[in-house]
């Protein structure tokens, strides 16, 4: 193993929305809410949903006000994202959408601006606060008797915060090294091509035949669950081989850019609002 890994700049495509403000906390936790599950359209992924949410606010800076959050239906987010056909698990978009604006409106004057000054520059804490208001960034599974919190969502919104403002402002935390990485579909195949998780040969099986896994079922859960704890390991071992703090942030952003890159990586399906 290396001693260190390739610095992977936070917007490296320049597909994300930034002016330095409030606007881009609002527009990173709109993006954030709706960051999950877009294999079952071939040809959506991550870029159009970030490209689409920075167009559309280019163009109506109201465009994520709370109120306005509350009222679009699934033909409307279609057209903001330029979207031809309709979303994978659409009507769980629209209803996260309305549940950011009510939560924003009711709780933090409609800002997630207001959101994050109440966090006191801790990572952990906006992801508590994150998790308590809003239920859609719950992202958990009962595993063996045992439950068990992933939240993906709510942890990368910090990680955003934080690449976008480059650690200074809203994205100021003191704890950021206590954020994991982001239990996705796509880093668990990327270590698991780097031979860094090793699949038993049923799920190996089920992975290469497309098809589905189900949400919370013991296999999704080891996976999620096993990638965190592996990238947990390789951050260790990167860390006293180069004397310096590897971030799992930073980890998770240069093993999903490989990732991303390689259009015959072959992941689990699974259908999720959770990522």
């Amino acid at each position: 193993m290396k001693e260190s890994i390739p610095k992977v700049e936070w917007d490296y495509e320049g597909i994300h929305y930034f002016d330095n403000g409030p606007l881009t906390v609002q527009y990173l936790f709109v993006l954030d809410a709706l960051n999950f599950c877009f294999w079952p359209d071939k040809d959506l992924n991550y870029d159009h949903l970030a490209m689409g949410l920075k167009e559309a606010l280019m163009n109506d800076k109201s465009a994520f006000d709370a109120d306005r959050l509350q009222k679009y239906t699934g033909p409307q987010l279609r057209e903001l994202l330029k979207w031809p056909r309709p979303l994978p698990l659409e009507e769980e978009r629209v209803r996260l959408l309305h549940e950011v604006g009510f939560e924003l409106e009711r709780s933090f004057e409609g800002k997630a601006s207001k959101l994050v000054e109440s966090c006191g520059k801790s990572a952990v804490k906006l992801v508590a606060l994150v998790t308590r208001h809003f239920p859609g960034f719950r992202d958990h599974s009962v595993y063996k008797g045992h439950q068990v919190f992933l939240y993906k969502r709510a942890q990368i919104f910090a990680s955003d915060l934080w690449g976008a403002f480059n650690g200074q402002g809203y994205g100021e935390f003191n704890d950021i090294s206590s954020i994991t990485m982001f239990a996705d579909y796509i880093v668990p195949a990327v270590l698991q091509q780097l031979g860094v998780l090793k699949y038993s040969s049923t799920l190996a099986s089920t992975i290469e035949a497309s098809s589905e896994i189900g949400a919370g079922t013991e296999e999704e859960v080891e996976l999620r669950a096993c990638s965190i704890y592996a990238v947990e390991k390789m951050r260790e071992l990167l860390s006293i081989k180069s004397g310096k703090q590897v971030l799992s942030v930073e980890l998770d952003l240069w093993l999903w850019s490989v990732g991303v890159q390689c259009p015959s990586l072959q992941h689990h399906r699974t259908l999720s609002v959770y990522y």
